[in-house]
């Protein structure tokens, strides 16, 4: 099976859960003062419906889509605007595993091994905005 499929399988799990998106913040804001910093005047309901977009929006460029919304994700989030440093990517995305571990009743390596593959194309894109 192709790794965006084993995460669009994975993710689907995960958001049938009702609290995916609220664990997954929670870790987050834990792994840094400067992260906790970054969303200190945000509204987190409306956060949380960016990020299920956002991490739909890394599968479909994984699976081919043009990176016309990560090169825009990569510019409000560059220097000059949002400021988000490249290695927060690398805490978003710890966060997100721990949280798609504890939510994924079949998680595994393969299925870790997967979600960083999918994911860090697009991240990579995002970065390249900084």
């Amino acid at each position: 099976m192709k790794a965006t499929d084993l995460v669009m399988q994975s993710y689907g799990r995960c958001c049938a859960s009702a609290t995916f998106f609220d664990d997954f913040y929670r870790h987050f804001l834990a792994s840094s003062p400067q992260v906790r910093d970054k969303f200190t005047n945000t509204d987190m309901p409306a956060q949380k419906q960016l990020l299920r977009q956002g991490i739909l929006n890394l599968v479909m460029y994984a699976r081919g889509m043009p990176d016309t919304k990560l090169r825009a994700l990569g510019e409000s989030h560059a220097r000059g605007r949002l400021d988000i440093r490249p290695e927060l990517y690398d805490l978003w995305l710890d966060a997100l595993l721990m949280t798609i571990a504890a939510h994924d009743g079949q998680f595994s390596e393969s299925i870790r091994s997967a979600w960083r593959e999918v994911l860090n194309k697009g991240i990579g894109v995002i970065k390249s905005g900084y």
